[in-house]
């Protein structure tokens, strides 16, 4: 490794990218008619509240809430869908061929003819417009929907309406209360033969379904919530609703309609059935007139927020101010967001990319809110856990970019320390262990009881929670911070460390025997290399960090740090996957752990000579594996080359991570392989930001600040591209890398 420079030493007068308009191709992704085939739901949410996108619109979609679980009895905890609020039902009216209702009828271009819908990534909306024909009565639809990041409590659609026909219409303003789901599966108690028999006994598969249902769908069904008491005002135009999530936190929604002044409304009523709560309208329309109706939509959990009576005073008071003005404050909080950016210049494809990968992350991430990030965000993806994917994969993407993001991913670690710790203490073990799936809400354990193996023994997330806790540590320089929450977690990992390696006296050295593998098809396996190598890091860090805040250090942490066995090849003269007494002889979907050894947050010190037998030793295995292309290990290659300098074989594997058929039109959402519809992966989304701002730049964070540890280099086709407001320690900075007259990338940064 190159010795570590300051980036505050980098000062070269170089030109900065162009900023994109808002309009750009960049910040736009748009369906047609073409889509309805396979369509992959988008998503609207603001970290705290989500819903998907629907291709007309106005369907009534599932929504979460971060942190709203269901604890049934006998399974694992789930995300509990609530109430969908974002259905709105339009009907022309009865015709000789009978009485349909727009979210009823199948689409067809014929029938939703000049269709576009775009969700535009910079304003965070989603806008509908189409000509919806009904034998004879044919309607211009336009429809725009968003999920306020101003107010987080907030959501809110537009229907405008433009009849081509004079006569009567009706609209349904809904909140569809889900039925339970069913079947139901004691995912806590079952092996993994009765889970395969209980699906099968069910009629299901655990298969993938086109376009967008993931191959686990059988398992990751939503939790439910349960609605206590519900009402409407037909005169107010309004609804509510009280609910509570299975054994879990109470929530509540409202909704006040606005409808547009002058409207002869002929009747209206408030209609609740066991899966519908409405608000019913009939009205007189004339045609070519084009009316505008509004449903302003306000949510609310247990200890975030009031009950539905505080919801509905939300809900009323965004109706008073109407639906202008919470788009405007909308749009100007992600424009806001926006100000941090990654700007490509020569790749059209990849800048689209990430700014897909970028906006899921923040739709599905709060700011100062001690709320993880689940592999899938806020969809019942993984069930929604959390994994070591919030702190390796997501935090450090965000860090330098969106570093309150990245705060609420490592305080959540410091809020759920006490269950850590409670988990050690069962296990006679020292300090805190963290598990492999986490609640979000709680931080209790929640693997499945048929891949318990993982929650015991795959416990490098231990080391990867220390590691994250430090980087936003190195990131902020918040003192205050790193003495009241980021310490008390090192610390305690620490301690789990040295109390979980053991002393083997004849080989004078530490081991950690029976871990499962970061290749989790190797479940029991001596001396992971990733895990130790992992584990001496948190371990180090734990005295450093101590000495930062002239607090003790355990001298074991030392002691066990430098005493740590990491597997290498003498007479090949690389690193190995794990103990040389367990041959890696399967075919597996990583292939190899050994390019994370060069993922930013652990780094890896060798020389030049090793680092390339380490990616040709890799290489072998991976080039080999027969599965599904993991998008996850895709950035690990990449910045395992961009270490070595070769500019080819890192553009070569982002490339794939642009074309490995990954992202599901129309909406670029990112699955986890190409072929099991495992959606709005963010770990993969994680690691492809991770592999510009830092595999590309080169730049890895130091006590010194953002250190020029490698040369910055640039894809073959890349112009050059721009980190926009990068913050470091309470300042910002605009970092650049450009191709330079000889070829070579050279990088630059500019204070704002």
């Amino acid at each position: 490794m190159n010795a570590l420079r300051p980036l505050l030493l980098l000062c070269l007068a170089l030109p900065l990218a162009p900023a994109l308009a808002a309009d750009d191709p960049g910040f736009t992704l748009t369906a047609t008619a073409q889509d309805f085939a396979r369509y992959f739901p988008g998503q609207l949410a603001n970290g705290h509240l989500s819903t998907f996108t629907g291709p007309r619109g106005t369907e009534g979609n599932l929504a979460y809430m971060a942190a709203l679980m269901d604890y049934a009895e006998g399974d694992i905890a789930r995300p509990a869908a609530v109430p969908g609020w974002s259905q709105i039902d339009y009907s022309a009216g009865s015709s000789a061929a009978g009485h349909f209702w727009l979210n009823q009828v199948p689409l067809s271009p014929a029938v939703f003819e000049d269709y576009r819908q775009d969700l535009d990534l910079h304003g965070a909306t989603l806008a509908t417009r189409y000509r919806y024909r009904d034998h004879g009565r044919d309607t211009r639809v336009e429809v725009v929907s968003l999920v306020s990041q101003a107010d987080p409590h907030l959501a809110a659609t537009q229907l405008s309406i433009t009849p081509e026909f004079d006569g009567e219409v009706e609209l349904s303003f809904v909140f569809d209360l889900w039925a339970p789901q069913q079947p139901r599966f004691p995912l806590a108690r079952l092996t993994g033969d009765q889970m395969q028999e209980a699906v099968a006994a069910h009629g299901l598969k655990l298969e993938p379904l086109p376009p967008a249902t993931p191959d686990r769908a059988p398992l990751w069904y939503h939790g439910d919530v349960h609605v206590r008491a519900a009402g409407g005002d037909a005169r107010d135009l309004t609804l509510w609703l009280d609910g509570r999530a299975e054994r879990g936190a109470a929530m509540a929604e409202a909704a006040a309609i606005a409808v547009p002044t002058g409207l002869e409304i002929a009747a209206a009523r408030v209609r609740r059935s066991d899966y519908r709560l409405a608000l019913d309208l009939r009205a007189r329309v004339r045609k070519g007139r084009t009316y505008a109706f509004a449903k302003f939509v306000a949510a609310s959990r247990e200890g975030w927020g009031g009950d539905a009576q505080a919801d509905l005073a939300l809900a009323r008071a965004a109706r008073d101010r109407g639906f202008a003005r919470l788009r405007a404050a909308h749009e100007a909080a992600w424009a806001d967001l926006w100000r941090a950016d990654v700007r490509i210049d020569g790749d059209p494809q990849a800048q689209r990319v990430v700014h897909a990968d970028l906006y899921y992350l923040l739709a599905n991430t709060a700011p100062d809110a001690a709320l993880p990030a689940g592999a899938c965000g806020l969809t019942p993806g993984y069930a929604g856990h959390v994994f070591w994917d919030s702190d390796a994969w997501v935090l450090p993407a965000l860090l330098l970019l969106h570093p309150e993001r990245a705060k609420s991913l490592a305080d959540f670690r410091s809020r759920t320390l006490p269950a850590a710790q409670a988990r050690a203490r069962a296990r006679g073990l020292r300090g805190a262990m963290y598990p492999w799936e986490a609640d979000p809400a709680a931080g209790t354990e929640q693997t499945p009881h048929f891949a318990y193996v993982l929650g015991e023994r795959e416990i490098h997330v231990n080391a990867d929670i220390a590691i994250a806790q430090w980087q936003y540590w190195l990131a902020s320089g918040d003192r205050d911070w790193l003495r009241a929450h980021g310490w008390p977690v090192i610390r305690a990992v620490a301690d789990f460390w040295a109390s979980r390696a053991a002393r083997v006296p004849e080989r004078r050295r530490y081991e950690i025997l029976h871990v499962t593998s970061v290749d989790e098809d190797y479940n029991d396996v001596p001396n992971d290399t990733f895990t130790n190598v992992a584990a001496r890091k948190a371990l180090r860090i734990a005295a450093r960090a101590a000495a930062v805040l002239g607090e003790q250090a355990d001298p074991r942490w030392t002691e066990v740090a430098d005493g740590l066995y990491v597997p290498f090849d003498e007479r090949a003269g690389h690193h190995l996957e794990f103990d040389p007494a367990v041959p890696h002889d399967q075919d597996t979907w990583g292939g190899s752990s050994l390019p994370l050894l060069a993922y930013p947050s652990l780094d890896l010190p060798m020389d030049p000579g090793l680092r390339r037998r380490d990616y040709d030793y890799a290489l072998r295995g991976i080039t080999r594996s027969s599965r599904d292309p993991n998008s996850m290990g895709l950035a690990p290659l990449s910045i395992a080359a961009a270490a070595m300098g070769d500019a080819a074989q890192a553009g070569d594997w982002f490339r794939r991570n642009l074309t490995a058929r990954v992202l599901q039109p129309p909406f670029d959402v990112r699955t986890e392989t190409a072929n099991n519809n495992t959606g709005y992966f963010l770990t993969a989304a994680g690691g492809l930001l991770q592999n510009i701002v830092f595999g590309f730049t080169g730049l890895r964070l130091a006590e010194s600040g953002l250190a020029q540890a490698y040369p910055p280099l640039l894809p073959p086709a890349w112009r050059g591209f721009t980190l926009r407001h990068v913050a470091l320690r309470g300042r910002h900075y605009d970092i650049a890398v450009r191709r330079g007259a000889d070829g070579r990338a050279v990088l630059s940064r500019t204070a704002e």
